[in-house]
């Protein structure tokens, strides 16, 4: 039987409300003095400064760590009070044209590094930090050093029963010895990707025996990589392509006398350079388990592989990020407003205890419609729904931001003229079409109506309508009449509610529908096996998805209130939900104002109101007034639910209730795709109270557009620490945070910056140094578990048609071949396929084993204020998404249309700096408002 900590017979529990204001203290008017008094003093003493700006880092095409600096690399943390030291591993240096590696000592000597735990008597801190030039408190850094994300500490967990899994990772067997030639192309004049891959393709045909008869792979830009060596390191070539005829798709056929039906042809010229040759000994080594611990995932071979496999599905697909798109995969299918959804796969190649993988997932998302700039805007647009009707119609007040909101970024061609250019919207003209006049090449004025009149025997119809304005920096006009929409363009806009739900249902598929959808892929004749490529590079991938074992962990007994007893329960339901209608909250509050406001309605709807407001007030008689009682209670300081057996009774030998231990989460939200100008918002929050840390503070700051690193993340995690303090009387021995939103290409910047701002903000209060543990949350990725049934008399792969128990954890075969990582689906999935948490352990000075950390993540998946269920993220990171949402929210109206109205003013590279967010109310501030 579980040990319980408590008897369930009838103990009272308190129905006081804990405030998280803080508790009186008598020597905050004295710290407050001293914090000012030696602002200077502990500035100098600690290093503090203002930091820059991170600059914006764009993701590379694999998602994968880059290479670790090998100069300053640290081995993970080893047993407390022990020093240490690491040898430097030399790497065969690879000669890539754009970036060459910095040249590194043979010998570098590296800092020893005590790791000792953090002493019982810890003074606060003497002085606030210091303010950059936007008035901000900005805790600065010293010189960070590089970082080796922590190694598996054992060789995975073992509690819980066996359960029987497939996983969507494909094993791709390679030969270590193949040679692989990177060549760089360099194509002029400049063509888009589409043109390079005709060009590429062509030139291979007709220069077979120039290029050894290879068949190679391109990515359309600049890297081309083939399976032998071409005859010269330097090559030119001149190519001819004729460019297609765009009448075709022309509107009504309206201009299809125009123009003489004729094929131009365009020269290019084609320069390759060899620039590396590389094999696969090194990443046959790094996958294997006799290779070393510290060497470098090779990216170079790994990249080329990727590309490889991806030749053949790009020739035939629409490729957008790492998925690729085909309307042969079940066609396209409307979904209003202009958007069509379509149906398509993502694959990535991946290193994991097996080997090489290649992760192949179903995928659906929106694009525009390929069809005329004016009926798309009759489908986008409610108010110009009769446009066709009504030529003469301009756009009036608002309409016009809402045509160039739903224009802007959207790449269009002209249909008036033969071309292959493809022009992007920047915006539209302040002028109608009937007043815009232009400069031609001889400073002579021409009316852009009569122009179009004079060159193209066209009377433009709309002329009381803007023109397109497709370059920033001076006057390009298009009338919108001449322009269709490029096929193949993601759908940027925000969808609406019934586009949304139009993509989610296309989406959506049951375990063995996903499964089986996959399986096509693999085997079908777009898919990453359908070219010839494999075998022109010896690669060989299975058709057949890997099998493994996962464990199921059991869940925790949860302490629940029932009429001011205290009540224990286990969820034994199969989705481990529970129901509060015949329990109640472990902690209520009392509200003794409150007030309810109605937004409009009809007289009959308005009617229900006393009745709903009896019914909410008389105790939690139907789920959804329970449900929403749960969310009012948890914003006002209650508390839904706790752990029966608290923390350091679970983990005995990391907790211990008289040495508090802190939860963090910090998640950053970027404004949307088309917003060039608005500041993301940063969010961290901490768990107050301990043993239970069931309630979490919040701290949010606006930040730089679209900046991963939180800039002020020392700031908020001293404020957090601070108010841990007031609460406890101590600071927390132990710092468990968990950081969301990162992608793998920026596991070790996160890392290395944000870890070092956490070290320096413990560091204001002197002598105060927790253990640190930093994990990365990831939901966005593309793993997917199906439940095997288990036949054995059966070879194949059969898929239950149902989802992964709640509590299925897999940290074997398919993770990290060396780092601490593992998957858990801690929730039930009620539609479509459970997408498992990534949870990926970057640096662990706790020094966690794995079967410890699981437990405790997936427990505290079932302390969530908001719902009676384990959620699918541990809380932290769940309530720092909530936050910075929040703040989200929080940035006026105003501001974001001061940043449309001066985007002309800023580029791309320089950011406006960001609006502070609007300071909140000192009884607000420490409550989970934001939940």
């Amino acid at each position: 039987m579980e040990e319980t900590e408590e008897s369930n017979a009838n103990k009272k529990c308190t129905t006081k409300t804990r405030s998280f204001r803080g508790r009186a203290n008598p020597h905050k008017h004295q710290y407050q003095y001293q914090y000012q008094h030696q602002l200077l003093q502990y500035s100098n003493q600690y290093g503090f400064c203002n930091q820059n700006p991170y600059p914006r880092y764009y993701p590379a095409l694999l998602p994968l760590p880059p290479q670790i600096p090998l100069q300053l690399a640290l081995t993970p943390p080893l047993p407390q009070n022990q020093s240490f030291r690491t040898k430097t591993h030399l790497q065969k240096p690879s000669c890539k044209l754009n970036s060459p590696p910095p040249a590194a000592s043979s010998e570098t000597h590296v800092q020893n590094v005590t790791i000792s735990p953090a002493p019982e008597e810890v003074q606060r801190p003497k002085s606030l930090p210091p303010k950059d030039d936007n008035g901000r408190r900005v805790i600065g850094s010293r010189t960070p050093q590089a970082l080796v994300a922590a190694r598996r500490p054992d060789s995975g967990g073992v509690e819980g029963p066996v359960i029987s899994l497939i996983a969507n990772h494909f094993l791709v067997r390679f030969d270590p010895s193949q040679r692989i030639f990177h060549y760089n192309v360099e194509i002029s004049p400049n063509p888009s990707k589409e043109i390079a891959r005709m060009i590429k393709q062509k030139l291979v045909e007709e220069n077979s025996a120039v290029l050894s008869g290879a068949l190679p792979a391109y990515d359309g830009r600049k890297n081309l990589y083939s399976p032998v060596e071409f005859h010269n390191d330097r090559l030119e070539f001149h190519v001819s392509l004729p460019i297609p005829n765009s009448k075709s798709t022309l509107p009504n056929g309206e201009f299809s006398n125009l123009l003489e039906k004729r094929q131009k042809h365009k020269l290019f010229r084609i320069n390759i350079k060899l620039v590396s040759k590389i094999d696969g000994k090194e990443l046959s080594s790094y996958l294997s388990k006799e290779g070393d611990d510290w060497i470098p995932l090779p990216q170079d071979y790994l990249h080329a592989l990727d590309i490889i496999l991806r030749e053949s599905p790009t020739e035939k697909c629409i490729s957008v990020g790492r998925s690729l798109y085909s309307s042969s995969m079940g066609g396209t299918k409307a979904i209003g407003g202009g958007a069509v959804g379509l149906r398509g796969f993502f694959q990535s190649l991946r290193p994991t205890q097996q080997g090489l993988a290649l992760n192949v997932d179903f995928s659906v998302t929106a694009f525009h419609e390929s069809i005329g700039v004016i009926p798309y805007l009759q489908k986008r647009l409610e108010f110009l729904r009769d446009l066709s009707q009504r030529k003469t119609r301009g756009l009036i007040g608002e309409e016009r931001k809402e045509v160039e909101k739903a224009l802007k970024n959207i790449r269009i061609f002209v249909c008036h003229r033969e071309t292959v250019q493809r022009y992007r919207v920047y915006g539209l003209t302040e002028e109608a079409t009937e007043n815009l006049w232009f400069a031609d090449r001889d400073g002579k004025k021409l009316r852009l109506v009569t122009y179009f009149k004079d060159h193209y025997n066209y009377d433009i119809q709309f002329r009381n309508l803007p023109c397109l304005q497709i370059i920033r920096s001076k006057p390009c006009y298009l009338p919108m009449e001449l322009c269709m929409i490029c096929e193949g363009q993601k759908f940027l806009g925000k969808l609406s509610d019934d586009q949304t739900a139009r993509i989610l249902k296309m989406g959506c598929q049951r375990p063995r529908q996903r499964k089986e959808i996959i399986d096509e892929v693999m085997r079908g004749p777009v898919g990453p096996t359908s070219g010839t490529q494999g075998r022109e590079f010896n690669l060989n991938v299975s058709v057949e998805m890997t099998r493994l074992n996962g464990r199921i962990l059991q869940p925790p007994k949860l302490k629940l209130g029932d009429g001011g007893h205290v009540r224990d329960l286990v969820p034994t339901r199969h989705d481990r939900q529970w129901n509060l209608l015949d329990s109640h909250v472990l902690e209520g509050t009392k509200i003794e104002r409150w007030a309810l406001i109605s937004f409009g309605g009809t007289s009959d709807q308005k009617s229900y109101i006393p009745k709903f407001i009896n019914q909410l007030s008389q105790r939690l008689t139907s789920q959804f007034l329970a449900n929403l009682a749960l969310k009012i209670n948890a914003k006002v300081g209650g508390c839904t639910v706790a752990l029966y057996n608290s923390l350091p009774s679970q983990i005995p030998r990391l907790f211990r209730s008289d040495e508090p231990v802190i939860f963090m989460g910090a998640d950053v939200t970027h404004p949307h795709p088309l917003d060039d100008y608005s500041p993301s918002v940063a969010a961290v929050v901490g768990s107050m109270n301990w043993p239970a840390a069931n309630k979490y503070v919040s701290r949010m700051r606006s930040q730089t557009h679209r900046q991963e690193i939180i800039q002020e993340l020392g700031v908020m995690v001293w404020e957090l620490l601070d108010d841990f303090y007031q609460e406890v009387n101590k600071l927390p021995q132990r710092i468990i945070f968990f950081r969301d939103g990162v992608s793998e290409t920026q596991f070790y910047k996160v890392l290395q910056e944000e870890l070092q701002a956490i070290r320096v903000a413990c560091s204001r209060f002197p002598g105060y140094k927790p253990l640190i543990t930093f994990a990365v949350v990831q939901k966005r990725h593309h793993t997917r578990l199906f439940p095997l049934e288990t036949d054995p008399s059966s070879t194949q792969n059969q898929c239950l048609d149902e989802n992964i128990p709640p509590g299925t954890v897999v940290d074997t075969v398919i993770s990290h071949p060396k780092e601490f990582d593992f998957y858990l689906c801690s929730h039930w999935g009620v539609k479509g396929t459970s997408r498992p948490t990534h949870y990926h352990i970057l640096w662990d000075e706790n020094q966690f084993t794995s079967d410890e950390l699981q437990k405790l993540v997936y427990n505290l998946c079932y302390t969530f204020v908001r719902c009676t269920k384990p959620v699918s993220l541990v809380p932290p990171a769940y309530y720092a998404h909530l936050a910075a949402y929040r703040g989200r929210l929080y940035l006026e109206r105003s501001d974001s249309t001061a940043y449309m109205r001066s985007a002309s003013t800023f580029s791309r590279a320089a950011p406006p700096k960001a609006t502070p967010l609007p300071k909140l109310s000192e009884n607000v501030k420490n409550l989970m408002f934001y939940c």
